[in-house]
Parts: C-alpha cells; sequence; structure tokens
C-alpha cells in the first residue's frame, strides 16, 4: 500500500476541513477529466474523415489524455477517501488535546551554595574619581 505524506496537524477540526477539501477538490477533478473525455470522444466521433486534414494525432493525445487523467485523479480521490475513513474517530466532537502534565518548577542543581558567586565584574562605585581614566589594559 502506498502511504501519501499528510502533515500532522494536531487540530482536529482544520485536519478534518482539510481532508474533505482534499477530497472534494480530487472529486471534483476526476469528474471534469470524465466529461472532458465523453465530451472530446462525441466532438471526435462526429468529425467526419475528409474534415480531418491536420492534427488527427493530436485530437487523439487529447482524448487518451484525459482517459488515463481520469484515473490518475481517481487514485488521488482514493487515497483522500482513505485518509478521510482512517481520521473519522479522530474527527469526533467530543475530542480534546490532552493537557499537559502540569509539573513543579525547575529545581535549582542540588548542593550548590549561593555563597560562592562573584561580583560582576564590571560595577560603578561612587568613590571612583572624576575626569579621564585611561581604558583598562586586558
Amino acid at each position: 500500500m502506498v502511504d501519501v505524506y499528510f502533515p500532522q496537524i494536531s487540530n482536529t477540526t482544520d485536519r478534518k476541513y482539510l481532508v474533505l477539501a482534499d477530497l472534494g477538490f480530487s472529486g471534483l477533478w476526476t469528474f471534469l477529466w470524465f466529461i472532458g473525455f465523453c465530451f472530446l470522444t462525441n466532438q471526435w466521433s462526429w468529425t467526419r474523415a475528409e474534415d480531418v486534414y491536420i492534427g488527427a494525432d493530436s485530437a487523439r493525445a487529447a482524448i487518451t489524455f484525459s482517459f488515463f487523467s481520469i484515473f490518475s485523479w481517481g487514485l488521488l480521490l482514493t487515497f483522500a477517501y482513505k485518509r478521510y475513513k482512517m481520521g473519522v474517530e479522530d474527527f469526533a466532537q467530543s475530542y480534546t488535546d490532552p493537557s499537559p502534565e502540569v509539573s513543579a518548577p525547575y529545581s535549582s542543581y542540588p548542593n550548590i551554595s549561593h555563597e560562592s558567586y562573584q561580583q560582576p565584574p564590571f560595577t560603578h562605585t561612587a568613590d571612583a574619581p572624576e575626569g579621564y581614566q585611561p581604558p583598562p589594559v586586558y
């Protein structure tokens, strides 16, 4: 079985609408390609051989392309339907996202005394002389 990638969407309502949109889009294009195939074959069947001088191969190619497009879009419609049936249980109205477990706030690192902290290197003290001071040498 071919597994079609579908992004993992946590909101079930949004996922439901996206899957239904995919189902509707694929169904619409399958139907339109079928209508196109029927129209082209009908027009080709009513065309007389003496009226076609150039382009008979192009008309046959368009009919063939529309015929195989029906199957291509039908396959996509089948995948979308399977994805819809697979997710029907997830679309239940009573579904709620699991709440994250509330844990204790971060604890400090064990066996550390807070007296070992150093003073910041650049503190301004009130007894600093005014005027020019040379930059520190590193």
